[in-house]
């Protein structure tokens, strides 16, 4: 639907909840915003439906939170492998489990009542050095926000399609209608792929599978996790199974002079870490500081910089992925050592430095030589490049 031309100071392409939260942030600095998508709200896409405390506390800051209805607070994170069970509690605060249905709406209505101008059902056609084009109508802007999804069309328009790293694995999700069983959320490890847990509600929990199969489904993986089968034995679908791509992405730039990417757009972390709409809530709070000094040169590298952890955490835990006698020494060294997994899951949510980290690796670096695994070497080598 073509709307009549209206200047603006920003323009985000794209109502997920990275452009909402660039447009949120965005208004928190005083500058006029316009978002774009060619959907109607609500808008769904299939994830684990969880929000870290991190995430949690990012949100907040952008002047949002979720009432009790509307999400599930859960406490820690529980790690199941070959009949080994190792968790911890957050360091601070609670995760929210959250449909992502009802986290766009809230978001679309505290970005309406801030002063932000929808275009729903609107498909932007292309850029101009002027501003943006909606199908051949020109809407002046000062800046250009991608937040166009992990296939962005801004991506490749403003030349920015330029790969360091491009890796891929498939999610697909479904909800149940289950009390949830713990006040975890869930990370089961088989030989094929991961499923996540997540308590959404009082009734209702979401379950996702990702791997590196594309044919790989739910039904078909569910009797490798004997104990969620069990207790999903019965339970109606509370939705249809939908599917996702999950991109782990390096761009070489983020911004040109007028354009900007955000979210799954600008790069992507492994689903594996729960920590993308942290990133991108992250993003969106340093992307609004840099439009609003009128200066998008520092985006690349503080866009590099919030990153480095979750791109970390990433790679640590798919070193895991296929590697069953390794996951079993990790497993044996978080139960002998709980610190040692909460320490770690700390790390995860940002509330240790990393010279903690770095202290906390020795630990388990320690345990994990001592048994003699040349695999193990490998989870120590990968935490000590990150690390001062």
């Amino acid at each position: 639907m073509v709307r009549t031309p209206v200047a603006t100071d920003v323009f985000v392409i794209g109502a997920g909840p990275a452009g909402l939260a660039a447009a949120l942030a965005a208004r928190q600095r005083g500058l006029e915003v316009t978002v774009a998508d060619s959907c109607s709200p609500p808008i769904d896409k299939p994830c684990g439906e969880g929000l870290m405390p991190d995430g949690v506390s990012a949100l907040q800051r952008l002047g949002v939170s979720l009432a009790p209805m509307e999400a599930r607070p859960f406490r820690g994170i529980r790690f199941v492998s070959s009949g080994l069970s190792a968790e911890a509690a957050f360091p601070y605060g609670f995760g929210l489990g959250v449909r992502r249905t009802n986290l766009h709406r809230v978001m679309v209505e505290h970005a309406g009542r801030s002063g932000v101008r929808f275009l729903w059902r609107t498909v932007v056609t292309g850029l101009h050095q002027d501003g943006v084009l909606v199908q051949g109508n020109l809407f002046p802007t000062r800046w250009t926000v991608g937040a166009d999804g992990s296939s962005s069309r801004v991506r490749c328009w403003s030349g920015l399609d330029v790969h360091r790293q491009k890796e891929r694995r498939f999610a697909f999700r479904r909800h149940y209608r289950v009390a949830p069983w713990a006040e975890f959320m869930e990370l089961h490890w088989g030989a094929r792929c991961q499923l996540y847990v997540t308590p959404v509600g009082p009734e209702e929990v979401c379950v996702a599978l990702i791997s590196r199969e594309r044919g790989l489904r739910l039904d078909e993986a569910l009797p490798e996790f004997p104990e969620v089968a069990k207790r999903l034995r019965g339970a109606e679908h509370g939705s249809a199974e939908r599917g996702a791509i999950s991109v782990t992405r390096g761009l070489a730039r983020v911004h040109t002079r007028r354009v900007a990417l955000i979210g799954d757009a600008s790069g992507g972390v492994d689903a594996i870490t729960g920590e993308g709409l942290c990133l991108a809530f992250e993003q969106a709070r340093l992307l609004a500081d840099c439009l609003a000094s009128g200066d998008l040169a520092r985006y690349q590298a503080g866009h590099r910089a919030l990153a480095r952890r979750p791109t970390m955490m990433a790679r640590l835990m798919l070193l895991l992925e296929h590697r069953e006698r390794l996951r079993r020494r990790v497993m044996r060294a978080f139960i002998a050592e709980p610190r040692v997994f909460a320490r770690m899951l700390a790390t995860h949510v940002g509330a240790v430095s990393p010279v903690d980290f770095a202290a906390n690796g020795l630990v388990l670096g320690w345990k994990l030589l001592t048994a003699q695994d040349p695999e193990s070497r490998a989870v120590i080598e990968t935490g000590n490049r990150f690390t001062p």
